[in-house]
């Protein structure tokens, strides 16, 4: 069975429908994660979901950090693998693969040794839900290998124009991760209830079944996988092609993540409560951005092949083609959250005091989808062509007004409504300039 699409010859509608509807269905996959997690540890209570939500975001944090291995190590393999130098790809697949574990390792010494100084952080405001956030993050980020090595090899194979395997990988995942989560959290059966532990234990148990499935499947892959050689050491220079390409990403995507933290500490002044619907909320908006991140994952794979192939006109083309349907896509997001913003949060929520905060967190967030769709598939573009630094500088600038927009809105009548409006206005700004700016790239090529 033929898994790696052609995308430098062909229908470019085609061969990015091909590629990037098996990323989006993984990035959807991987959502659902979140999302069932969410959905049986709000049965637990709110206190629980603020207690995974606090503690979830050093986990994200820590995935940020590996897009250095991830994303250095699918824009050199795509480019090489565009130029005709598949050896050269192999050797930049395998240097980002020992990255990944090697900041993985580091992460979960540190992650167990300053838990408690990490949870603090929030100023949560129950002694319980501490205790349960330190359960969950020494769980979650002990065990980071798993993550951060399945997140690295779903580049490497994206790069080579293989999506479909990570997809196959990953709906396993889910399912042992949908089968486990009841079990383990609520108690069923000749299991305990484990609570918050439970859920951290359910999440980290599928993500190994995941990179399983990723490290056997390559048997079968002639292009490029099977050929890695974790074991065998990486040139110095291969290595710093992928950091080079790759910490702009990585330092993107701590900062975007540090200023999430700062807002839910900031957030925390409204209660608890507050923490669970950001937490809850971000969790369902992920449906939207993590399928844009997903698309943006196809775009920058087809990106850094057409680039590499010196296909300049394909690159453009296939930049307009994705914009077109990333616009179409973020539209729908926005009438869901918009219009179904209660029924949705009432399945993660129960508390009723709790549900009218987080259905107009939805429907503040929902007003800027299109507009954050746009962004993230730009950025793959742009990390495509090898140009992560401006795209970087881009998204921490615009990120970073979240901060004072928060702290000046929340502070007016809106209250917390004043801090998710925050959110919605760097996105769209971000939306705006990252469409222009990559226009100004494409319009410098002189190709029509």
């Amino acid at each position: 069975m033929k898994r790696n699409i052609d995308l430098l010859h062909g229908n470019i509608l085609t061969s990015l429908t091909e590629l990037a509807v098996p990323i989006m269905a993984t990035s959807m996959v991987q959502t659902a994660y979140s999302l069932t997690d969410m959905a049986w540890i709000g049965m637990v209570g709110s206190d629980a979901v603020a207690a995974v939500g606090a503690a979830g975001m050093y986990t994200w944090l820590l995935n940020g950090a590996v897009a250095m291995a991830k994303m250095g190590g699918q824009v050199r393999v795509a480019q090489s693998y565009g130029e005709g130098k598949v050896d050269e790809a192999v050797e930049y697949g395998k240097g980002a693969a020992q990255l990944a574990i090697a900041m993985a390792l580091s992460f979960a010494v540190l992650a167990n040794v300053f838990a408690w100084q990490l949870v603090g952080f929030f100023h949560l405001n129950t002694a319980s839900i501490v205790a349960n956030a330190v359960i969950y993050l020494r769980i979650a980020c002990g065990m980071l290998v798993f993550s951060h090595l399945g997140q690295t090899m779903t580049g490497l194979y994206t790069a080579v124009g293989n999506s479909r395997t990570p997809f196959l990988a990953n709906g396993v995942g889910l399912a042992l991760n949908m089968i486990l989560d009841p079990m383990l959290i609520l108690g069923l059966g000749p299991f305990p209830r484990l609570g918050v532990a439970g859920a951290a234990i359910a999440t980290v148990t599928a993500q190994a079944v995941v990179l399983a499935g990723l490290l056997v499947s390559p048997r079968e892959d002639a292009n490029l996988s099977r050929q890695l050689r974790i074991w065998k050491p990486t040139s110095r220079r291969h290595f710093k092609s992928i950091v080079r390409i790759g910490f702009p990403t990585a330092i993107q995507d701590m900062i975007y993540c540090s200023i999430s933290m700062y807002l839910t500490r900031f957030v925390t002044s409204w209660g608890d409560a507050a923490v669970a619907v950001q937490r809850v909320g971000g969790q369902i908006e992920a449906i939207s951005w993590m399928t844009a991140e997903g698309f943006g994952t196809a775009i920058n794979a087809f990106t850094g092949q057409n680039y590499g192939a010196g296909n300049l006109k394909r690159v453009k083309k296939g930049y307009t083609t994705a914009a077109g349907l990333m616009f179409v896509w973020g539209i729908f997001t926005s009438l869901l959250l918009i219009f179904g913003a209660t029924p949705i949060f009432s399945i993660f929520i129960h508390e009723p005091e709790v549900i009218p905060a987080g259905a107009s967190y939805l429907r503040i967030l929902g007003v800027c989808e299109m507009f954050m769709c746009i962004e993230l598939m730009t950025v793959g573009a742009m990390s495509g062509l090898g140009r992560t630094m401006e795209a970087s500088a881009i998204t921490i600038i615009l990120t970073a007004l979240r901060i004072p927009m928060a702290i000046v809105l929340g502070t007016t009548a809106l209250g917390l409504d004043g801090v998710w409006w925050a959110l919605t206005i760097s996105s769209i700004l971000k939306g705006i300039v990252f469409f222009i700016y990559y226009q100004r790239i494409m319009r410098r090529w002189n190709v029509r």
